[in-house]
């Protein structure tokens, strides 16, 4: 009795191996393109840190004209969340960046290289356990879960290093004609990988973000296929990249310790390993303390967060790849219209230690994203935000018309205004526009410099009986405030009031404000000509009443 007997009573009506090389053959890409995968497990929600390795990852496929693809990594069934995959595409739609293959669905997939959900490639996995066994490089193991925490209980009093190794590893040893005795009188077991490593001895890697690397060699006798039949995510990682053609592997750093694991399954299945890059995980600065972001603490951590608060999804990959590479933000400045798509990715000038996350950057860069749309943009984007989030917005933009040109002021010119950063702003920075949340507004008017009753009530006056007129251009209409600051002794000209300060009560520019707080109740807003210009002359003469009164 050999080893292949064993294997055929383990797995009987498996394929051979070569069916699956044959099945799915070598990718026919261009020299240097690359593979990549986004591999979440569906667990609960998507964390900003897995959208951040799944924009790299899109990326670098992008660029060398390779492709990006989505797994499902779906083999821990217990921990399962209902609706998680879909909660996956989901995001990864939202955020403009559809894998080229992969899950698009609970169960369905594009791609010739699927299924791309592990739980639906059972027998692909068996089919390379079998062909382990077959070689003597992996065995059933029958040791009971007692069994092993009696064995950890043991190496913990004598304070030795935990794990199923050496002579730790119970059934190792164990003869393939006992083995198949066992099988065959229904005993219980699972499928071990038999580790030919040893811990004294070290291997160097090549990590393309962390550099040279040593590690000890691995020497654990892991699991590979669980009592269930489903594999192990290190076992199924290994068949699956290299079925699937995974050139190079985006992961969190947290990963860089069972490198020599992976790499050690790659070669004693035959396969050419992947590259690994691992990815410093985003930090959080808490009370001058660097941490992880938290799924528990940090709302900021789901990636859900950024759709609730109405951050574009432009923003968030303008910031993550600020994040990703220094070199982003002079890129930008120096390119401020093209895509972020031109910008070239390189992972060798990542951060090696985990960057801090920013909220005050993140909505600096938002600002500017937000700056570059045209008025249309921002009031699709604005109405589809409010119909899920703010019935009151989603009233007030009703009349599209009229919301057009509130967004358009200030907006297509070279220095567009940047006073929207997320889609929840907008109801607080537009809301003076329309007459009824104005009347609403029990803000007081703070008129700062000008401030006694008669001159306030003067200046408010003067101007609707005197000098406004809808059809002056910006120019003319500025020169007639002057002129009204001129009439009312106040200087016309803001250096004549710095040069002759005790001449002048005031200046023009305290004259504007006192036109744009009884306009607005805000010292600060958009142009106010163009604000004029879209509430016209009758509704600015009643503001101007309300004022007085």
């Amino acid at each position: 009795m050999d080893y292949k007997d064993l294997a055929n009573l383990i797995f009987p009506d498996v394929n051979e191996i070569s069916y699956y090389e044959e099945k799915y053959p070598r990718r026919n890409l261009s020299d240097g393109a690359i593979v990549t995968r986004f591999a979440p497990s569906p667990t609960g929600f998507v964390h900003i840190g897995g959208l951040y390795q799944g924009l790299i990852a899109r990326k670098l496929a992008n660029q060398t004209g390779g492709v990006f693809f989505l797994r499902v990594e779906d083999t821990d069934q217990k921990r399962e969340v209902e609706d998680g995959i879909i909660g996956i595409v989901n995001s990864l739609r939202d955020f403009g960046f559809e894998p080229d293959e992969g899950m698009v669905s609970e169960i369905e997939g594009k791609g010739n290289y699927g299924p791309y959900k592990q739980s639906q490639r059972k027998e692909i996995y068996q089919a390379y356990a079998k062909f382990l066994i077959e070689q003597g490089k992996a065995y059933p193991c029958f040791c009971s879960t007692e069994d092993v925490e009696e064995i950890r209980t043991k190496q913990e009093n004598a304070k030795i290093r935990p794990g199923y190794y050496g002579v730790w590893a119970k059934c190792r040893n164990v003869t393939v004609e006992e083995a198949y005795q066992r099988i065959q009188n229904g005993e219980k077991y699972i499928i071990r990988f038999k580790s030919p490593g040893r811990e004294d001895r070290k291997i160097k890697h090549h990590d393309v973000i962390k550099g040279n690397v040593d590690f000890p060699e691995n020497d654990q006798d892991i699991v590979i296929i669980k009592a269930d039949g489903l594999p192990t995510y290190h076992f199924a990682h290994a068949v699956d990249d290299h079925l699937m053609g995974t050139t190079h592997v985006i992961r969190g750093d947290e990963w860089l310790s069972s490198v020599p694991l992976h790499l050690q399954l790659f070669n004693e299945l035959g396969f050419k390993a992947p590259k690994y890059a691992h990815i410093a995980p985003i930090m959080k600065n808490d009370n001058g303390n660097k941490r992880k972001l938290s799924k528990r603490k940090d709302p900021e951590a789901a990636v859900s967060y950024y759709a609730e608060e109405g951050i574009p999804s432009d923003a968030v990959k303008e910031y993550l790849l600020n994040i990703a590479n220094s070199t982003f933000e002079n890129w930008r400045r120096a390119n401020p219209d093209k895509s972020m798509n031109d910008f070239e990715l390189q992972l060798n000038k990542m951060s090696v230690s985990g960057a801090l996350f920013d909220m005050v950057k993140l909505l600096d860069v938002s600002k500017i994203v937000i700056s570059k749309m045209t008025a249309e943009e921002v009031y699709e984007n604005s109405l589809e935000w409010a119909k899920k989030y703010d019935k009151e917005l989603e009233e007030l933009l009703q009349d599209k018309e009229y919301a057009l040109k509130v967004f358009g002021i200030e907006r297509g010119n070279k220095k567009p205004r940047k006073d929207i950063s997320k889609w929840s702003d907008v109801k607080e920075n537009i809301s003076y526009m329309y007459d009824e949340e104005f009347e609403k507004d029990e803000a007081e008017y703070i008129y700062q410099v000008i401030n006694d009753k008669e001159s306030i009530e003067k200046i408010l006056k003067l101007y609707i009986e005197k000098y406004y007129d809808e059809n002056d251009d910006k120019q003319a209409w500025f020169d007639k405030i002057k002129e009204l600051a001129g009439e009312m002794g106040y200087a016309k000209e803001v250096k004549e009031f710095k040069a002759n300060p005790d001449m002048y009560k005031a200046h023009v520019g305290d004259v504007s404000t006192v036109l744009r707080i009884a306009l607005t109740k805000r010292t600060n807003t958009p142009d106010m000509y163009e604000i004029m210009q879209v509430l016209g002359k009758g509704r600015i003469a009643k503001r101007f009443e309300n004022a007085i009164r």
